[in-house]
């Protein structure tokens, strides 16, 4: 991937990353003698690099647009020497890159660089053949340094806990200030072009570990030289950056003193076979994140174990763009703590065992219990986290060996509603478009969805939609986060309200005739009676329910029926209520009606909280479906796997995960095998749950630490990490992805679909697998869905986006069409308002809210193993309002106990205007299992699906008297002050007296914002 950053090779990352503004009419121009095809407005760059014509470009990349603060782009345009990158095509121009003018003006924008930077390639840390300053120079092809080197007079930042900041090596390209301020738009970095010595700031000036920086890495990863590197990096890259710091030193000054006697060729000679010799040690392989269901994909750049570096750039979900977790967050796979020796219960004791023993035993002990008491007294959990493949065989292993649809995920715990929703109404219950729709919209609403924190990087697509003038953001949450914030309007509706304001307004659609009429006389049934559902559902009562005004409303369902492209994206907030399912389907029932399906910037879009939560449940580990949610008792579906596995499936839907453990504590379900899930701190009722488990004669847990869960097991299985494996996740958009080996698993663990075959094997079913791809090959014979799926098609960075044909041709964006029913028409779903059940009362009288936190993932068994995480956000705390603080004379810092009808939790106290009133807000991730949130949810769910209605619990708040410190340290970026701004601003730098455009000449062509913003995608 690294390698990538180099001129010319760059322009295949247009193709991913932000979206950039439409192409206009297809133009023709001439360059360097050739006519070369081209589209009206945009960078002259892109053509050239098109056409593969070697030139030098800085400070451009592709995925940030033009930033023209380098120069070295220059070239003659019509006959006047201009920026490439800056310069939007017109039909017509005459461009040449090498006269002499033009390759004047680009050795002196060159040489200005070198003058900010300390060349020091063959003991840089950088020298990794992806630096684009150090290639640059080979491209064109200078000898000397005339403008010597100037130290700037700053120190190096260190204070942030994974990279660290060189003025002396910065060349003042803006890349990273662009990325911060209108890719990732956590508008953090700027540079004061004023003052005399201009630098990179943050926060305006301040360290970097005290400012509001999130450690996203964006800017990391565009910087062309080495001025922002990863800490993992330093000193571990390179054959000589190891060295002590008074013997490097002094291998610079050779390096230097060398130069200017035999010239810099010989050196980059030198240093280019220094950097050709760490091929042999740097492995670079390709991968998909492990944490939420955005579906990042980038290279990991490893030496053995040691990690030296996550290098995003071709993915489809992310482009460029990581948060905390995905670039810096993977101290967890080599943590000391890691299981590497299966574990078996003796007594109260756990042993160590051998992996032939451990599986011996599960598999004596599963035919025990089914002979003694049938498949159903045998249960299965599958991981969110684990691959596609591996999802495949928990629900194989099931109903093939077993005999038994007792099988789930934890898609039970968050998603079911939406995916049930979506069924009911679209036929498919899963993301209609893409991330790409979403940033096309001219509409985003979200409800019930901290999407920054949650889901940063497909965040950062609809704040920079936003920030350049094209989307407009409407949020709907019961507490304020950074997309509520910036929102151009935040709604709090009343905890649990969220289908009655979506009812009414959808009511007063089309009782004023607002609705896209032709939309639903030709593909959407079941008006009529959609009609009478909701006619109690007028604004006035929407009013009094949910707290926001019928005025509100009503201007809220004018302008969704005005704008041309609406996406409605949701998450936890609304499928964690009794009434998820009914809420989702109105969410697409608002769709539809208003015509906002199969096409470009409009859909559905619950957001997919697990890397893989979204393909387990395709899978098929469920209780009522197989693979591609076909249904058990479909013919056809039967008919398919009898021929594949010879076993005829059982048409009764088996257990969820919510009625596995009521099973068990009945004494119905007598055994239960988890992979990769900490149910006893994700499951609601946490208590009830640990009653569950001890009432189990078998428990098998199969995870890479010993969990609180795994403190129930009867075995304990050490799994391998997903860097240690291959396989496919799918992500929140149907996209599914291939992920490589980026290590072998540690000595002593396994891949998961390596013990379910093992297992297997031993209970006489010989699967005989020996690579995952042969895994896909089976799940796309038995799977419509997946009928085109290979890993030959996956390959590298390519990708599919389900149902794919068994040509290959895969449906980014669903129902432009047909919708997935039989009549292929869509059906309007007459829903029910089911009210919350524990609504504050005397007794107990705040509403607990809980959600993620950006830092952490879920209960924080990953992310608290990584110090740097931790240390910014150490552990759990209730965030209460300022009002119920100065009420009860509470401060930040003090501890208290909280406490439910169905457990208690000791906690400090966080005071923010982030929540309101008589509401609480208590994140998912704990580092103690006594202090985990879900100790005081209880059991009530969504009516439909069983999913817990966590987001549904009332608490008291018992203050007690110690007081400590801030539970959000000062190094939280959530303290600091950003400074937005439009992007590099580089108008500043041409303004200052001291600006020539190389070569004493002057620039034409795209000195304006208007022609950066056209690149961009902002209106005109």
């Amino acid at each position: 991937m690294g390698e990538l950053d180099v001129p010319n090779d760059a322009q295949i990352r247009s193709e991913v990353g932000p979206t950039r503004r439409p192409r206009g009419a297809q133009v023709q121009v001439t360059v360097d003698g050739a006519a070369q095809a081209a589209w009206a407005g945009e960078p002259l760059v892109d053509v050239i690099n098109r056409a593969q014509i070697e030139l030098a470009q800085v400070c451009y990349h592709p995925q940030l647009g033009p930033i023209q603060t380098c120069d070295t782009c220059a070239v003659e345009i019509d006959g006047v020497v201009g920026r490439a990158c800056g310069t939007p095509v017109q039909a017509g121009m005459v461009v040449r890159t090498q006269t002499n003018a033009a390759r004047t003006a680009q050795r002196d924008a060159y040489d200005r660089i070198v003058a900010n930077h300390d060349l020091y390639c063959t003991v840089c840390d950088n020298n990794n053949g992806n630096c684009t300053v150090h290639n640059t120079l080979g491209v064109l092809g200078i000898d000397h340094q005339t403008r010597p080197f100037q130290p700037k007079g700053f120190e190096k930042d260190m204070s942030n806990p994974f990279y660290r900041y060189d003025p002396d090596q910065c060349i003042l390209c803006g890349r990273c200030v662009e990325a911060c301020q209108n890719v990732q738009v956590n508008e953090t970095l700027t540079i004061n072009w004023e003052a005399e010595q201009p630098r990179v700031l943050w926060d305006g000036g301040k360290p970097i570990g005290e400012s509001s920086c999130v450690s996203c890495g964006h800017c990391v990863t565009v910087c062309p030289c080495n001025a922002l590197q990863e800490k993992s990096m330093l000193g571990e890259a390179g054959l000589f950056t190891g060295i002590p710091l008074p013997v490097w030193n002094s291998a610079i000054d050779v390096v230097k003193g060398v130069e200017a006697s035999a010239g810099l060729k010989p050196i980059m000679n030198v240093s280019e076979i220094e950097s050709a010799a760490r091929d042999r040690y740097i492995k670079k392989t390709k991968t998909v994140c492990t944490y939420c269901g955005v579906g990042c994909s980038f290279d990991v750049w490893t030496d053995e174990r040691h990690i030296l570096k996550v290098e995003p750039g071709l993915g489809h979900a992310n482009g460029i763009s990581t948060c905390v977790k995905g670039k810096f967050g993977w101290d967890y796979v080599n943590s000391a703590d890691r299981l590497t020796s299966p574990l078996i219960r003796d007594g109260d004791r756990f042993r160590e065992a051998t992996w032939d023993e451990a599986l011996a035993l599960v598999a004596r002990r599963f035919t025990e219990i089914r002979a003694a008491k049938g498949p159903d007294a045998l249960a299965f959990v599958a991981s969110s986290k684990a691959s596609n493949e591996e999802a495949f065989l928990v629900q194989k292993f099931a109903r093939q060996v077993i005999g038994t649809n007792n099988v789930d995920n934890c898609s039970r715990y968050c998603q079911s509603p939406a995916s049930k929703g979506l069924s009911l109404t679209v036929g498919i219950g899963g993301d209609s478009g893409t991330i790409k729709d979403i940033e096309n919209a001219s509409l985003v609403i979200t409800v019930g969805s901290n999407t920054a924190e949650s889901h940063p990087v497909l965040a950062t697509r609809v704040k920079r939609a936003q920030k350049l003038g094209h989307t407009r953001v409407i949020v709907f949450d019961i507490r304020e986060h950074e997309l509520a914030r910036r929102a151009d309007e935040f709604h709090r509706p009343n905890p649990g309200t969220d289908f009655v304001w979506l009812a009414a307004v959808s009511k007063f659609i089309l009782d004023n005739g607002l609705e896209d009429k032709d939309f639903l006389r030709e593909r959407v049934n079941g008006l009529d009676e959609f009609r009478a559902s909701i006619e109690q559902y007028t604004l006035e009562r929407a009013e009094r329910e949910t707290g926001l005004s019928a005025e509100t409303l009503e201007a809220l369902a004018r302008r969704i029926a005005s704008e041309d492209r609406v996406c409605i994206l949701w998450a936890m907030g609304v499928t964690q209520q009794c009434g998820g399912t009914d809420t989702s389907a109105t969410i697409s029932n608002l769709l539809l009606i208003t015509g906002n399906y199969g096409r470009l910037g409009t859909g559905a879009y619950p957001l997919r909280g697990h890397n893989n939560v979204q393909g387990a449940s395709d899978m098929g580990a469920q209780p009522d479906a197989v693979s591609g949610y076909q249904k058990i008792d479909d013919p056809f579906a039967v008919q398919r796997h009898e021929r594949e596995w010879g076993v005829t499936l059982r048409p009764e839907r088996g257990l969820d995960n919510t009625q596995m453990i009521d099973a068990a504590i009945r004494g119905d379900l007598r055994a239960l095998w988890i992979t990769g899930e900490e149910m006893s701190l994700t499951d609601a009722n946490a208590n009830h749950l640990q009653e569950g488990f001890e009432a189990l004669e078998f428990l098998v847990v199969q995870d890479l630490y010993f969990t609180n869960t795994a403190r129930f097991a009867d075995v304990v299985l050490p799994a391998a990490a997903s860097l240690e494996k291959e396989g496919t996740f799918t992500n929140t958009e149907r996209r599914i992805q291939r992920l490589y080996e980026v290590m072998p698993p540690l000595k002593g663990t396994r891949p998961d679909w390596e013990i379910y075959t093992a297992v297997a094997e031993r209970m006489g079913h010989r699967w005989g697998y020996t690579h995952p791809s042969e895994i896909m090959a089976e799940i796309a014979r038995l799977t419509p869905h997946f009928a085109g799926v290979s890993y030959d098609r996956l390959e590298g960075y390519d990708t599919l986006c389900w149902p794919v044909a068994e040509d290959g041709t895969d449906q980014p964006l669903l129902y432009t069409e047909r919708f997935n029913f039989p009549d292929g028409k869509a059906r309007l779903y007459a829903g029910e308002y089911r009210p919350r059940q524990q609504a504050p009362n005397d007794d107990f009288d705040l509403h607990l809210n809980s959600g993620r936190m950006l830092e952490h993932f879920h209960e924080g068994n990953m992310t608290f193993r990584v110090a740097g995480i931790a240390a910014k956000a150490p552990d759990a705390f209730v965030e209460i309002s300022p009002e119920l603080a100065a009420e009860r004379n509470i401060q930040s810092g003090q501890w208290a106990r909280l406490v439910s009808e169905h457990g208690a939790v000791r906690l400090q106290v966080l005071v923010t205007g982030r929540v309101s009133g008589n509401q609480v807000f208590v994140p998912m991730n704990a580092r103690k299992a006594e202090d985990a949130v879900n100790r005081l949810t209880g059991s009530q769910g969504d009516a439909t699906t069983n999913t817990p209605a966590y987001k549904d619990t009332r608490v008291r708040l018992d203050v007690l008297r110690d007081v400590g410190p801030n539970p959000l340290p000062a190094t939280n970026p959530r303290w600091g002050h950003p400074t937005p701004q439009q992007g590099v601003e580089v108008e500043r730098k041409w303004a200052r007296p001291d600006y020539v455009f190389p070569g004493g000449l002057l620039p034409m062509h795209g000195d304006s914002l208007n022609a950066r913003a056209d690149a961009l995608g902002a209106d005109d």
